[in-house]
């Protein structure tokens, strides 16, 4: 099944056919005034030939979507130290290089090349840097409330047309909301997988959902997002398992430790 009718089954709704008249435009961060207050969002490179896009969420930890650290090919894993994040992604240069040491999955999260609204829900990684980014000017982000429908929320992203710098929407929508899946206005393409959806209260930007996949609704272009509210308590509590050795009861966790990647890195239906 096709994943725009999976969707529509799932929701049982009828988007509108228009964009939102408020929905701003896609903008290239191409400065270091442009992107001040967002080098916290980063590239990830995946192998040789692919890329994603995360968020520091701590001085050492790094959000993104679980199914870009798979081949999409072969569906191995790949190894911690094929990835590297580049804090700042801009023309040819990074606010800060680091590798990765370790990557740990959502525990229900399970691979598959196909297109499958359950691997939106769990669709979540947490990758733990070499060495902390401790930079005056690149903060990590706090994690925020899930939004509702009708709420406006914004994307930075890097994606295949844009992948020399990361661009922003300031302003999107939430078209649909559910404990599994979010359903979003915001504009994106291949690689923008992992990009961290935000609300902006007061001035200040807190991570609220990750970009799993594009899909259609009626013949229009959507974002699937993964609400964070239970989901990353869930994979931060396999994360810590992780490191001590022990057992999550939520199931088992996919410690990333193999394997080479390669190919596109995003859902497309």
């Amino acid at each position: 099944m096709r994943l725009a009718f999976a969707l529509i089954a799932l929701l049982s709704l009828s988007l509108p056919g228009a964009a939102r008249a408020d929905d701003a435009a896609m903008v290239s961060l191409q400065t270091a005034d442009d992107s001040r207050g967002w080098d916290a969002v980063g590239k990830l490179i995946l192998g040789k030939h692919g890329f994603c896009t995360g968020a520091l969420i701590g001085p050492q930890l790094v959000l993104t979507a679980a199914h870009c650290l798979y081949d999409k090919t072969t569906g191995v894993q790949l190894q911690p130290d094929d990835i590297q994040f580049y804090a700042g992604w801009r023309n040819g240069r990074a606010m800060a290089y680091r590798t990765v040491s370790r990557a740990v999955t959502h525990p229900d999260y399970r691979y598959s090349a196909a297109d499958k609204l359950d691997r939106v829900t769990a669709d979540l990684a947490l990758l733990e840097l070499s060495q902390p980014i401790r930079l005056p000017s690149l903060m990590p982000f706090d994690v925020g409330a899930t939004p509702f429908e009708g709420d406006v929320v914004g994307v930075v992203s890097y994606a295949k047309d844009r992948s020399e710098a990361p661009s922003i929407q300031k302003t999107c929508s939430v078209l649909a909301g559910r404990p599994e899946t979010l359903v979003l206005s915001c504009d994106v393409d291949f690689g923008s997988s992992g990009a961290p959806v935000f609300s902006v209260i007061d001035g200040v930007a807190s991570v609220v959902s990750v970009i799993s996949a594009k899909a259609e609704v009626d013949g229009r272009k959507v974002a699937l997002a993964v609400p964070l509210a239970a989901p990353l308590a869930v994979l931060r509590a396999a994360f810590a398992d992780s490191r001590t050795g022990t057992r999550s009861e939520a199931g088992n966790v996919s410690i990333l430790s193999g394997g080479q990647g390669g190919g596109a890195k995003f859902v497309q239906p």
